[in-house]
């Protein structure tokens, strides 16, 4: 079994964070904005849906 040597194991997580690719802050806010449009976007799609079927449970059911 491989013997824990936290000392290391914080070398080796720099080494590694050392190789990722970050995002620069133009890319991360662009595609956080396109994550509150779309889910914004979804949101109403999903209100129009909702009433459409509301709309339609009542003509069916007769109830209102």
């Amino acid at each position: 079994m491989a013997k824990l040597d936290p000392a290391q194991f914080v070398r080796e997580v720099r080494q590694e964070v050392g190789r990722v690719t970050w995002p620069s802050r133009k890319e991360t806010l662009v595609t956080t904005g396109l994550v509150l449009a779309m889910s914004a976007l979804a949101a109403v799609f999903f209100l129009v849906v909702d009433q459409l079927i509301q709309v339609a449970m009542r003509l069916v059911f007769g109830i209102g």
